[in-house]
């Protein structure tokens, strides 16, 4: 059996709603409160009870920010959605740098493009030539 990463253990909930609102700033009811509208998902055990996770508490955190802010819920709940995307997006983006980096390096370019469009445009008289 492998070991959890990082990433699982930041993950993984284990926090009852009393640690978790003292260890966010909050009080338990801001807590529920927020995932009565939707701004937090804390996971469940069979019982029913919360548990929350440290990624939960750094999204309270971030909450907080945003309330501090100024913000109402509705913003802060489009704000979150907003930077979840840019972060799935960055994450596309390096795999995809990442992907045609090493097809790159398999075939290997005979030709760095900026050279092949260089002689391209000198002659087919595009740039500068009358």
């Amino acid at each position: 059996m492998s070991q959890p990463s990082e990433r699982d253990h930041y993950q993984m909930a284990v926090y009852v709603i009393s640690v978790a609102a003292e260890l966010s700033g909050m009080h338990p009811q801001t807590l529920r409160n927020y995932e009565r509208v939707g701004l937090l998902q804390p996971a469940r055990t069979q019982g029913g009870n919360r548990r929350y996770s440290q990624a939960d508490i750094a999204r309270l955190h971030r909450i907080a920010q945003l309330v501090d802010a100024g913000m109402n819920l509705e913003g802060i709940r489009h704000v979150l959605a907003l930077e979840s995307e840019v972060a799935q997006l960055r994450a596309e983006v390096a795999a995809l740098r990442d992907h045609v980096s090493k097809q790159r390096a398999s075939r290997g370019e005979l030709v760095p493009t900026r050279q092949v469009l260089s002689v391209f445009t000198r002659r087919s008289g595009f740039i500068g030539e009358r």
